[in-house]
């Protein structure tokens, strides 16, 4: 598939059908995440998948957002292993959790995936609920799976114009 096509028809899938993906396709979207580029290469970015139903359970009990996923990759990055930026006002965890995770939410699209993005949870309650470390922070899950949902919502299309959202200087 083109990149173009990817990122530009891919959509957050809200009804999920109970078929499993397949492992190779899984394996795939892993491998996305695996190598997206972090600060300093440090790569302190954790992938969870959930399938049991036991975690999923324990997902469903923190969100109202897993829309029945047979799949979800629970994305987080230990805090221990992070790069400070000059004047030690942010780091680069979360960003680079995000980078990792914006590649597996692609490469689900690529492979013929559905997936949404949560966002939509206490993460303190959600590292409890699904026993990780200390040291960790959930940053987001991705559901993944085969969506009954074939077509985006209604607001999906509405972009602003470019110039809205970027400036030269």
């Amino acid at each position: 598939m083109e990149f173009k096509d990817v990122i530009q028809n891919r959509y957050s899938c809200k009804d999920f059908s109970t078929q499993q993906i397949e492992k190779e396709k899984l394996m795939e979207i892993l491998e996305a995440g695996r190598v997206a580029p972090t600060a300093k290469n440090l790569q302190e970015q954790k992938i969870y998948v959930v399938q049991s139903k036991e975690y999923l359970d324990k997902i469903d009990a923190c969100t109202p957002c897993r829309y029945h996923a047979p799949t979800v990759l629970v994305v987080a990055y230990d805090k221990n292993n992070v790069f400070d930026y000059p004047g030690n006002e942010r780091n680069s965890g979360i960003e680079d959790a995000t980078i990792v995770a914006t590649h597996l939410m692609l490469a689900a699209y690529n492979a013929g995936i559905d997936s949404c993005w949560i966002n939509f949870f206490n993460p303190q309650e959600m590292k409890k609920a699904l026993d990780l470390p200390e040291n960790e922070e959930v940053v987001m899950m991705l559901d993944l799976g085969y969506g009954n949902q074939k077509e985006p919502l209604p607001n999906h299309h509405l972009k602003k114009e470019l110039a809205e959202t970027v400036k030269y200087l």
